[in-house]
């Protein structure tokens, strides 16, 4: 990874929570609910697309375990954050704000997880021109936007001050590229970076499968049109990474 690639994923973040620190509550809902839809189905896509042929490549037959393990932490890493990953903004009016400690754990763990094999992947799949950046690195600033975004609203929902809104989502910006920084310094192996890589690929399956499940707010069994569209934009460019 690059200087910039670090830069990038930090800046997504604050972004994404500084524009909800900004726009308050009022369009907050509509913005999110839409890019959430476009990062879903983004996830998704490159994960079809690109993460899991190239984990199967060559085949082993354990990954499926890895895979299914980083479902279930994802599950267990929502009970802690709440489902901020996928735009679940649950504020809290009460006296006492430590309620905000376990919702910064789970997502900074899971943020340290997936940014873990940004490096390695150029190393094993032939990606070694820095100037061709995989649609993994893409993945994760796409996703970490609406992340950024709900954590910033449910801050600011929550009663608190910028000063302190603007320091949780500084760490929380930090944490893929601390990620990405520990894993360049592991020397894994290709069974080791494919183990990875199935934690990270089971955590993508649960946050976008479950981001589009809800993309139909009222269970009516239909999507607004805006939403489909989003949704489409998110798997096209996924499709366009291959090209």
């Amino acid at each position: 990874m690059t200087f910039f690639d670090f830069v990038f994923l930090f800046l997504a973040v604050l972004v994404g929570g500084l524009v909800a620190l900004r726009i308050g509550q009022k369009n907050a809902k509509l913005y999110l609910n839409l890019f959430l839809s476009f990062s879903g189905a983004y996830l998704l896509g490159i994960t079809a697309i690109h993460l899991l042929p190239e984990t199967f490549n060559p085949s082993r037959t354990s990954i499926g375990f890895w895979i299914l393990g980083g479902f279930l932490l994802q599950l267990v890493l929502e009970m802690l954050s709440k489902g901020v990953e996928h735009g679940h903004v649950h504020p809290s009016h009460s006296v006492s704000k430590t309620f905000i400690l376990p919702i910064m754990l789970g997502l900074c763990i899971h943020a340290f997880i997936e940014g873990m094999p940004l490096d390695a992947v150029h190393h094993f799949h032939d990606h070694s021109d820095h100037n061709h950046h995989h649609p993994l690195l893409y993945g994760i600033i796409f996703h970490k936007i609406p992340a950024a975004f709900a954590l910033g609203l449910l801050l600011t929902l929550s009663g608190f001050n910028r000063i302190t809104s603007i320091i949780c989502l500084v760490i929380f910006g930090l944490m893929s590229p601390a990620g990405a920084f520990f894993g360049s310094k592991l020397a894994l192996s290709m069974e080791q970076f494919q183990n990875l890589m199935g934690l990270v690929i089971g955590t993508f399956l649960h946050i976008s499968t479950t981001i589009l499940f809800e993309a139909d707010e009222k269970s009516h069994h239909r999507i607004s049109f805006k939403k489909l569209a989003a949704i489409l934009v998110g798997l096209g460019l996924a499709i366009f990474t291959i090209l």
